[in-house]
């Protein structure tokens, strides 16, 4: 264990606490890695529907791929996103 760890008090709810206790999940080192991922400078946390989190887990587990061979893609749905609010705010525009 490393020296530079503190001690801290934390409240979790029961439902957390049970699902964690179901994952077999080491809480310190989970929280850790979401603290870690928060204020991380190059990562980015985003929440989908159940069902693009499914697909996305499953993707991810069955060809053994991790994140980063996930960027290009994120950057490519960006773009994408990118130009079709640009489109929109063009459309604005004339409009008004």
């Amino acid at each position: 264990m490393s020296k530079d760890l503190v001690r801290v008090s934390l409240m979790i709810r029961k439902d957390q606490h049970e699902k964690m206790k179901d994952m077999d999940a080491n809480i310190s080192g989970y929280i850790r890695n979401l603290v870690d991922d928060d204020m991380s400078d190059d990562t980015i946390t985003v929440s989908v529907q159940p069902e693009t989190k499914k697909v996305y887990d499953q993707i991810i587990s069955h060809t053994g791929e991790g994140d980063e061979d996930f960027e290009p893609y994120i950057k490519e749905a960006l773009k994408a996103m990118l130009t079709d609010k640009i489109k929109k705010l063009q459309k604005f525009q004339r409009e008004l």
